[in-house]
């Protein structure tokens, strides 16, 4: 099991929750996005699915240019929020489509 890169979200709490930092670097982004059961670019997309559905714009953010990272488009990220308003609600489509833009824009500057 290899550990991930940290992340600026994660270091801003790293020294309030260590053990949940930990336990994200090596179990989650060290052991359950290694898998080969899923490509990485179809994590990403259930897991930007998942965070729309439950409204964890803050989480989405840094997910969308993990997902870019992992070979998905701003097309495929615009549709599958664009799928998700019907299924999982109007709001949640839009928030997520709010905050996908905002990350999508600051990795372009």
């Amino acid at each position: 099991m290899t550990s991930a890169p940290s992340s600026k979200s994660r270091e801003a709490v790293r020294d309030f929750v260590p053990k949940l930092i930990e336990l994200s670097e090596t179990v989650l982004y060290g052991d359950v996005w290694q898998r080969p059961g899923l490509a990485k670019r179809d994590r990403s997309l259930v897991t930007i699915a998942a965070l729309l559905a439950l409204g964890r714009v803050d989480q989405l953010k840094v997910h969308v240019g993990r997902a870019i990272d992992n070979g998905v488009t701003e097309d495929e990220i615009s549709e599958l929020i664009t799928h998700l308003a019907f299924y999982a609600g109007w709001p949640a489509a839009m928030s997520a489509a709010s905050a996908a833009k905002a990350a999508l824009d600051a990795d372009k500057t």
